[in-house]
């Protein structure tokens, strides 16, 4: 290794629903790795992203929101998200600018305890700076966290700096991968990630997020990927409002995913969209299982 001094760690990313977690990852990634969606609870699984450059490399963890649900989707998924937490070197807490903020946070506190956590307060471009201060000062009364840093994840404010600030906290280490690998996931999971995302997307409101996406299939030859997926639903008119009327819905949902996934695997893609209902597959622990490992 031509640096002495090479870092290397695993940094946790923590927080609330929707407060730019994902966003976070792809940012400093610069690849699209987590779901981007306007709806809370969109991340199901522990990401492992990767940054390297000549300086360090830093192994991330985008994990499901923090929440107090009751279905046994919602547990699995706070387990998901706490599960090997003293395993890394630094945690990252996410939360957004706006009153309500620290309220909503301090829930959470206690499991933050005993780490090095970083607090970065995104979307400050939608408050004003009097409004700002008080919410810091608010988060450092509790002394938990090592910085807090404000940003703005859609203006780029401020956070061309963070690759620096998690790497000041990583100890000495070895490059744990190498320079061209940004995530450990495989193509099967990035492409029912996709589908997932252009679901949420496209049905907007009508859908809960207990969406899931099985890979049937997935088979490549010379330049052609064929793949075919099952959508999963809890209930029939569920399973209607993604068929739509003539298909429609499905078929739209079907080209935007199609888009993406020749983009990400760099192949010419035939893709089949199936929906299938599953009843009350997010209160069954073995289904979600089966499902989330779809």
């Amino acid at each position: 290794m031509d640096n002495e001094n090479f870092k290397s760690g695993f940094v946790a990313i923590l927080g609330r629903p929707n407060v730019g977690k994902s966003t976070l990852v792809n940012y400093l990634v610069g690849e699209k790795i987590s779901i981007v969606s306007s709806k809370p609870q969109t991340t199901r699984n522990k990401i492992r992203a990767i940054l390297t450059d000549n300086r360090g490399q830093i192994i991330l963890l985008d994990t499901p929101g923090l929440h107090k649900g009751k279905k046994e989707l919602n547990k699995i998924m706070m387990e998901q998200a706490l599960s090997g937490l003293g395993e890394n070197d630094l945690v990252v807490f996410v939360t957004e600018a706006s009153k309500n903020s620290f309220q909503k946070d301090k829930k959470y506190f206690d499991i933050l305890k005993g780490f090095n956590v970083i607090l970065l307060i995104n979307k400050v471009d939608k408050v004003k700076k009097e409004e700002l201060l008080p919410l810091i000062e608010e988060y450092d009364s509790t002394k938990i966290f090592k910085e807090i840093i404000p940003i703005s994840l859609k203006k780029g404010f401020n956070c061309e700096k963070l690759t620096d600030v998690f790497l000041s906290y990583l100890p000495e280490g070895p490059k744990y991968y190498p320079d061209d690998i940004i995530s450990t996931e495989n193509e099967r999971f990035f492409v029912s990630e996709i589908i997932r995302e252009k679901v949420f997307i496209e049905t907007r409101k009508e859908i809960p997020y207990s969406v899931g996406v099985i890979i049937d299939y997935f088979e490549e030859k010379d330049n052609l990927v064929k793949i075919g997926a099952t959508v999963i639903v809890e209930r029939d008119s569920q399973k209607g409002i993604i068929i739509g009327k003539k298909g429609e819905m499905l078929k739209r949902i079907g080209t935007l995913a199609r888009k993406d996934m020749e983009k990400f695997l760099g192949k010419k893609v035939f893709l089949t969209l199936f929906v299938k209902v599953v009843k009350n597959w997010t209160k069954d622990s073995k289904k979600i299982k089966d499902i989330l490992q779809g």
